[in-house]
């Protein structure tokens, strides 16, 4: 009995050591937790490419005021920034000196058709004699000559009369346009030139009815649009239908797609790019010259592509992996070939089709040997690109 009781007391350690090593491994399996994962579903859809460039609004017609007679400004006669009528009076300048001049004119005139008259008189009382050879040829001559230099000299006296009266109407500024004026270079008492090309116009008028954007396009790009819209360059510039849409300084889309109008006759050899115009409607009046906006218009479409969240694909490097959730809920680490990104979305060149789960791992740790818990995510899809 004592032996027994020995080797009972030898076997109760051994024995508790199996029930402790079994309990710690119930204890592990207990431990072992299914982590909650957001999944999206790969989608396939046709993806349009837009192309996007910084350009600069100008006026349907941006027209610059200058003066065409020289003299004093007395009068302005509108106010700055405000909306103008064709023909209606912007400035005065002093026209005092001009208006002496057509009086001078105007009395040259006057001699210049006496003269005449007196010359006219006299060729009739030589006609007659002459024509009975009473006077010689030689003085029939003489008198058509004096006649026919006195009524030129009427018709030149006449020109500098009717130039002095153009000159006065100068005087007097119009708007060639309606639209907006800007604000006056010169003031009151200052003096202007009619010099071309000396100083700077008086003012500009823009006309915003309807605004023109210019931008630069460089030329390989210009070439990668032709090819793929596989169409000619200035056919397809000038292509009605295609809509332009107009980003403005703050972000905001421009509520109304203008459309592409013209380009440029070349390329410029200094920047390698070419100079594109659209059109946009601006009965809004949100529109004026001189601001930097992006215009954006279609210039491709992927037709087909698979397209998922750029959280869902890790990058190293150049190789792109995804997590793939098979039917298990367990993640496969998956390599696949990348695309184009589509707003905060990726193009899926290889390696995914249409419907797969792709688990949205992030920086955490994610046991490939130990399923998930998915929980479907909602995602926002950018179905453009921009370029």
């Amino acid at each position: 009995m004592k032996i027994i009781g020995n080797h009972a007391w030898i076997l109760a350690p051994g024995l508790f050591c199996l029930l402790f090593s079994s309990c710690k491994e119930k204890k592990n399996e207990q431990q072992v937790i299914n982590p909650e994962v957001n999944i999206v579903a790969a989608g396939q859809r046709d993806i349009p490419v837009f192309s996007e460039y910084t350009g600069q609004t100008l006026g349907e017609s941006d027209i610059e005021i200058r003066a065409r007679v020289d003299g004093w400004i007395t009068g302005i006669h509108y106010k700055e920034g405000d909306v103008v009528r064709k023909g209606q009076l912007l400035y005065t300048i002093d026209d005092l000196p001009i208006r002496s001049r057509i009086d001078a004119a105007a009395a040259q005139v006057g001699r210049a058709k006496t003269l005449m008259s007196k010359a006219k008189a006299d060729l009739d009382r030589v006609k007659p004699l002459a024509d009975m050879n009473a006077l010689s040829k030689r003085d029939l001559d003489a008198a058509v000559a004096s006649y026919e230099a006195a009524r030129e000299e009427v018709n030149i006296s006449e020109a500098a009369l009717h130039t002095a009266n153009i000159e006065l109407s100068y005087t007097r500024i119009t708007a060639p346009v309606s639209g907006i004026i800007g604000i006056s270079k010169v003031q009151i008492g200052d003096y202007v030139g009619k010099v071309p090309g000396v100083g700077e116009p008086l003012n500009t008028i823009s006309s915003t009815g309807s605004m023109r954007v210019r931008f630069p396009v460089a030329e390989d790009e210009m070439l990668k649009f032709f090819k793929a819209r596989q169409t000619g360059g200035q056919a397809m510039l000038a292509n009605k239908d295609l809509p332009v849409n107009l980003v403005l300084s703050d972000g905001t889309l421009y509520p109304v797609a203008g459309r592409l109008d013209l380009a440029n006759r070349q390329v410029d050899p200094e920047t390698g790019s070419i100079l594109i115009q659209a059109v946009f409607e601006n009965k809004l009046g949100l529109l004026r010259p001189g601001q930097y906006v992006k215009v954006r218009f279609k210039t491709n479409e992927y037709k087909g592509a698979i397209v998922v969240p750029q959280q869902a694909v890790n990058q190293m490097q150049s190789i792109y992996q995804v997590y793939l959730v098979n039917d298990s809920n367990k993640v496969v680490p998956t390599v696949v070939k990348a695309g184009a990104r589509v707003g905060s979305n990726w193009i899926i060149t290889e390696g995914l089709k249409d419907g797969d789960k792709v688990a949205i791992v992030g920086n955490a740790v994610v046991n490939p040997k130990v399923p998930i818990k998915p929980i479907q995510m909602k995602w926002n899809y950018d179905s453009t690109i921009t370029n």
